[in-house]
């Protein structure tokens, strides 16, 4: 998904992600997924990596959906 950001391919996403990259991820998670995704400052800080991000998303975003 990130690599639709810049029009990259996904070999080139860094797994270091900025601020900009992880606001269009959110964005882009809510649009495809239809969901309000409401993270606190912890879960934030962790998404500073692709694989951060990744498991933010599955335990507070994925997991929940699945409740």
């Amino acid at each position: 998904m990130l690599a639709a950001f810049g029009d990259r391919r996904p070999e080139q996403v860094p797994e270091n992600i900025d601020s900009m990259e992880l606001a269009w991820l959110i964005h882009q998670v809510e649009e495809r997924y239809g969901r309000r995704i409401d993270l606190d400052d912890a879960a934030l800080a962790r998404m500073t990596s692709v694989s951060g991000a990744a498991e933010v998303l599955r335990d507070h975003v994925f997991e929940a959906a699945d409740d």
